[in-house]
């Protein structure tokens, strides 16, 4: 019933020219490959995606890898200190939110697919 419904909307919408001056019209629409993240868990993502928010695990993982970034470069050893303490923090959180979703069965379906998108 909503399909009927949606498709009469669009309709009258395309007769009245208000689909006539799209941005992206004629171009195709990119299409997101879900397939590593559990069906009871896309739609989450993709608003959090929308939202341009990360995950909390690909938020750490990215942390992490500016930290790794800028204790290559540090040449002050009280920042050094301080990079050193804030990376350890990240690893840890990092550790323990992935040890607890390893406790899951979706985790273990999907396990591969997860270290591959991190970067493991």
């Amino acid at each position: 019933m909503f399909e009927v419904i949606a498709e009469r909307k669009i309709r009258e919408a395309m007769e009245r020219g208000e689909l006539d001056n799209l941005s992206l019209k004629g171009q195709p629409l990119v299409r997101e490959d879900l397939t590593h993240v559990p069906e009871e868990l896309r739609m989450g993502y993709k608003v959090l995606k929308n939202a341009s928010v990360l995950p909390e695990e690909l938020e750490l993982r990215r942390e992490i890898v500016t930290i790794e970034a800028l204790l290559d470069v540090c040449r002050d050893e009280e920042e050094r200190s301080c990079l050193k303490r804030r990376l350890t923090a990240r690893r840890l959180r990092f550790d323990i939110l992935m040890e607890n979703r390893r406790r899951g069965p979706t985790f273990h379906r999907y396990e591969g697919a997860i270290n591959r998108k991190l970067g493991f």
